[in-house]
């Protein structure tokens, strides 16, 4: 991606969930990062648990507050040039702009960097063995 380091960037959570590696896509950001995260409307519980599976170290979190309040709160705590939130649809473009952070969907910041976005997870249990189903 283009721009210097002095840059926070969050991934909605459901958008990081579509790429596929996403602990090789936060050590990769963090080359032309300077503080990278998640934030979510969902539990932090369930926040902190997808981050740990997927060995990922964050600089900051939504927590307990809804997205909104979580980029606003990341805004004034991390003094950067550029704020980005990497998104997956247009309530997450419109929330960028209502906080004043650049939005940027998954799919065009996979294609600018380089990153795998994950096939979907429907066709691969498409094939896998079937299970019977007249087991008693």
């Amino acid at each position: 991606m283009n721009g210097g380091s002095d840059m926070t960037l969050a991934f909605e959570l459901e958008a990081l969930k579509a790429l596929a590696s996403p602990e090789s896509v936060f050590e990769d950001a963090r080359g032309w990062s300077e503080y990278i995260g998640v934030v979510s409307e969902k539990p932090t519980y369930v926040v902190t648990n997808y981050t740990r599976k997927n060995r990922i170290r964050q600089d900051f979190f939504s927590g307990p507050r809804g997205k909104s309040e979580s980029l606003e709160a990341v805004k004034d705590q991390f003094d950067t040039d550029r704020y980005v939130f990497i998104g997956d649809d247009e309530a997450d473009e419109e929330l960028a702009e209502e906080v004043g952070w650049e939005y940027l969907p998954v799919e065009d910041a996979a294609d600018a960097a380089d990153w795998v976005v994950a096939t979907d997870v429907e066709d691969d249990e498409e094939d896998a063995e079937p299970v019977r189903d007249d087991w008693p």
